[in-house]
């Protein structure tokens, strides 16, 4: 249950309990309606004192929500840290070794927006990166464009050795070719400024976030300036598709 709607049925409760008793003291339907509850059911209207002050007092629902969001939160920091750990070894483990710094880990979030209403655009919602200036370059992605839309598109795993493509296209006359021969995804839907700019991380990994009805509502992506072939092995897979199994059943509000 999300915070907003536990507060909510809080609210509700405490409108109801107080919607009875002002019924009561104004005799609403009728006084033979409340007379009952003067004498057998009094319990009742020192019931709903009880419930009124006590929901107002101490929101039980959005309090309950709340405690088991914070519990849920560290649970999932606990798995999205062990999995950036996990890829901290790999980038270690191959030669030359990724600086600690150069790895990404990345949480995009599908979402409708005004300039997207009705396909929507990837929103990332969280980063994990190591170093004092962990930002990343605006991106919001769209159907097709970039590794993460291209894991969008076909709904798969998808990763691209983006260094090897980035040093054979050294112009705009010779992108432009390449992207007419081989298509769009072969630039991952860039254009060619889109592909300069983002372009410096030559080794992209995405793995899809599904809800329960099997629908794509987002990905886990990870990447680094280079080491591809290196990289594209079982076990980064692995934890990306952990993580992604795990938002798929948590939702993106703890990422």
């Amino acid at each position: 249950m999300k915070v907003s709607v536990a507060r909510a049925v809080d609210r509700g409760v405490i409108f109801a309990a107080t919607v009875m008793l002002a019924c009561k003291q104004y005799g609403f339907p009728s006084e033979r309606t409340w007379d009952s509850f003067n004498g057998k059911y009094s319990f009742v209207l020192i019931g709903l004192i009880v419930i009124a002050g006590f929901f107002g007092l101490a929101s039980p629902f959005e309090s309950f929500t709340q405690r088991l969001r914070i519990e849920r939160r560290v649970v999932m920091r606990r798995h999205i840290l062990t999995a950036f750990g996990q890829l901290l070894e790999i980038c270690k483990a191959i030669n030359p070794p990724n600086s600690t710094s150069d790895l990404g880990l990345h949480f995009w979030q599908k979402k409708r927006t005004v300039r997207h209403p009705l396909n929507g655009e990837l929103v990332r919602i969280s980063t994990y990166r190591l170093g004092a200036a962990p930002a990343t370059r605006k991106l919001r992605p769209r159907l097709g464009v970039g590794v993460v839309g291209l894991c969008w598109k076909y709904d798969q795993e998808t990763g691209v050795n983006v260094e090897e493509v980035a040093r054979s296209l050294v112009d705009r006359d010779t992108f432009e070719s390449f992207r007419d021969q081989k298509g769009v995804d072969a630039v991952m839907g860039f254009t060619w400024e889109e592909f300069q700019r983002y372009s410096h991380r030559g080794a992209v990994f995405a793995s899809p976030v599904r809800n329960a009805r099997s629908r794509f509502v987002g990905c886990v992506s990870f990447d680094v300036s280079r080491g591809y072939d290196d990289m594209d092995v079982q076990r980064v897979w692995h934890v990306l598709n952990s993580l992604s199994f795990v938002l798929g059943q948590d939702g993106f509000e703890d990422a």
